[in-house]
């Protein structure tokens, strides 16, 4: 038996409860092609490879990809010894996978959501139709998270521009072997349009992290550095936004339409390729 590796961030699900709300929420059809990232003993795989009708898995722990070259064979199923990572999503053969079903490692929650999703300044050339994903309840509640919520933060926004989120269930450690140390969720990820559009993707990213870096600051003074408070005032008035407000008070809309009148007035972006989903201290927590 393959023995979960905790430097790959690795936990078995058995349950079969969940194994069931993962599939119905993944809505899969004969014609549907699903990535599912991190195998491990295809205790998920085996379901997915019975009602889709193709099943891409992408496994980095070698000895869990030997196992499974061994225990399970599927003539609809490619299996890639890999770190998803480093993978090339272009490169796989077509036709591409239009659907994501997977129990990602909670370790390298950010850079897989940056791979699947893309970023606001750089989207998913090729979009997903969902994402259905296994994630640690602590990042589920971000993504899901809305302006009167204390999680909401810059990965809501991020998460959220990019895709509509959904939570499907709550999954208790006893669901998985070893059982981690919290809590997880399962949650749905539909990418899409944002609500209105956004002139200038990489200056919204910018403010986005510029405004969450203090997040209990008034925005009139954590964008001071980057915007002149006479001009902030000025599309606050514009806006109806106060001049009390905080980061943590505007919905996605209000951001972009901040972002917008800014660039309108001719503020510019700085270089955005460091800019991701989660602030470095998120994810020092996370691992």
């Amino acid at each position: 038996m393959v023995r979960p590796q905790k430097r790959f961030g690795q936990h078995w699900l058995q349950s079969s409860r969940v194994l069931g709300k993962i599939l119905q929420a993944g809505a899969l059809t004969p014609e549907d092609h699903v990535l599912e990232i991190g195998p491990g003993t295809g205790v998920l795989t085996r379901p997915l490879l019975a009602a889709a009708g193709q099943v891409t898995s992408v496994e980095v722990d070698r000895d869990a990809y030997q196992a499974l070259t061994t225990t399970l064979t599927h003539p609809n199923w490619n299996l890639i010894l890999a770190d998803f990572l480093k993978l090339d999503l272009a490169a796989l053969p077509d036709p591409k996978p239009n659907k994501v079903v997977a129990n990602i490692p909670y370790n390298i929650t950010g850079p897989i959501l940056i791979k699947l999703l893309g970023t606001i300044s750089h989207p998913q050339a090729l979009p997903f139709e969902s994402l259905v994903l296994l994630t640690q309840a602590e990042v589920a509640s971000r993504i899901l998270a809305s302006p009167a919520d204390k999680a909401y933060g810059a990965l809501s926004l991020r998460v959220q521009y990019l895709a509509k989120p959904e939570k499907i269930c709550h999954v208790p450690p006893t669901a998985f072997f070893p059982p981690p140390k919290v809590d997880s969720t399962v949650i749905r990820l539909t990418p899409q349009a944002p609500p209105i559009p956004c002139d200038c993707p990489p200056l919204l990213d910018e403010l986005i992290q510029l405004g969450f870096a203090t997040r209990r600051k008034m925005l009139i003074n954590t964008l001071k550095g980057r915007v002149a408070r006479d001009v902030l005032l000025n599309a606050f008035q514009d806006l109806n936004i106060s001049a009390q407000t905080r980061a943590e008070n505007l919905d996605l809309k209000t951001w972009i339409q901040l972002s917008n009148w800014l660039d309108q007035a001719g503020l510019e972006s700085v270089s955005s390729d460091k800019l991701l989903l989660f602030g470095q201290g998120q994810l020092n927590r996370l691992k």
